[in-house]
């Protein structure tokens, strides 16, 4: 068979595929919960492109994932009929083709706020937007203009970064801190984020689903710090993240009557991600105050380097969180079984 029909093939069942999903594509913005390795290929230190990031994955190889293995978009592609990962827009083993059906824009690290993805030298939420708008020429030119619109308008879009703003910024450096109050600081992160949609909404997009934040006083790295209260939960981070997540129904609801034909739903994944760490055992981890690589309490990126740590666990799935900051597959995939049937009921 010549390699031009093997295209021509590749081409027709891709556009096939299309045309039979109701959700033709997964599209993703966010931070490190749903980076699928866009930091892989840029200078910053906040990487997880070596083992044992992804020793749980498909293949068994790290990817740039901030897990053991899968992360919420992956799950979610797969629920809607699509490929069982989401390629990182900027991982050059991939191609539009791939692209045509999922792709991710994510960075570790970014936040609402230029200011947070200047800590770490990541992508900042306006470039995320800007490499989706290369991405649309790249798809009109493999599908065709009308075939790409449709792919744009009706693709579901994911929504997932905050916590970066607050507990890598706001709580971390003066500046924001001197400029707001943090209920002040909470609404300049929605007229940030309310830009973005009306961004992504004028360039086609018209299906969005907006993860709220998790309970961030929970995550290991904060409770290691917490050492006056036994390394319990810092519950004045849970209760911005609660106010927050309180604000964000309310800014989805708004957009929804705003703006013509737009279908945005609110993800809270606060409630489902609350009980695991507060009733472990329910759900058949042995640890939830602690992280499985390391020690547990400040480990991530280039400190879970297996070279550098030898005492990460060898079964994370007793374990509520991979490293210090983000969950393991297990709790990924527990969270979105969660989300799903609302994601089904309104996009399938």
């Amino acid at each position: 068979m010549s390699r031009l029909l093997l295209l021509l093939l590749l081409l027709l069942f891709t556009i096939f595929t299309l045309t039979s999903a109701k959700i033709p594509a997964v599209i993703v913005f966010g931070d490190s919960s749903v980076d699928s390795g866009n930091n892989n290929v840029i200078k910053t230190l906040l990487k997880s492109n070596f083992r044992p990031y992804g020793r749980d994955f498909l293949t068994g190889q790290p990817t740039g994932r901030f897990s053991n293995g899968k992360v919420p978009p992956d799950f979610i592609s797969e629920a809607f009929g699509l490929k069982p990962t989401v390629p990182a827009y900027l991982d050059p083993a991939f191609t539009i083709a791939d692209f045509a059906t999922g792709v991710c824009f994510a960075s570790a690290g970014t936040g609402f706020d230029n200011s947070t993805s200047d800590v770490l030298n990541v992508i900042p939420l306006w470039k995320e937007v800007e490499l989706f708008k290369e991405y649309q020429r790249k798809l009109r030119g493999y599908l065709g203009n009308e075939k790409a619109n449709e792919v744009i308008k009706e693709a579901l879009y994911l929504v997932s970064l905050g916590t970066n703003d607050f507990l890598e910024n706001y709580y971390t450096f003066p500046h924001r801190r001197l400029q707001f109050s943090i209920q002040q600081f909470e609404d300049f992160l929605l007229d940030l984020a309310r830009n973005f949609i009306k961004q992504l909404y004028h360039d086609g997009a018209r299906k969005f689903s907006f993860t709220g934040l998790p309970p961030m006083g929970c995550l290991p790295l904060e409770r290691a710090t917490n050492v006056m209260s036994n390394f319990d939960c810092v519950d004045k981070y849970n209760l911005v993240a609660l106010e927050f997540n309180n604000k964000l129904e309310a800014f989805v609801s708004d957009l929804n009557t705003q703006l013509p034909g737009l279908t945005m739903i609110f993800s809270n994944p606060y409630p489902i991600f609350y009980q695991i760490i507060t009733n472990p055992y329910l759900f058949g981890y042995e640890e939830a105050g602690k992280a499985c690589c390391g020690t547990g309490t400040f480990e991530m990126s280039y400190l879970c380097n297996d070279q550098e740590n030898s005492f990460t666990c060898p079964d994370a799935n007793k374990y509520v969180f991979w490293d210090a900051f983000h969950p393991t597959q297990k709790t990924n995939q527990i969270i979105v079984n969660h989300l799903l049937p609302s994601l089904l009921s309104t996009f399938n």
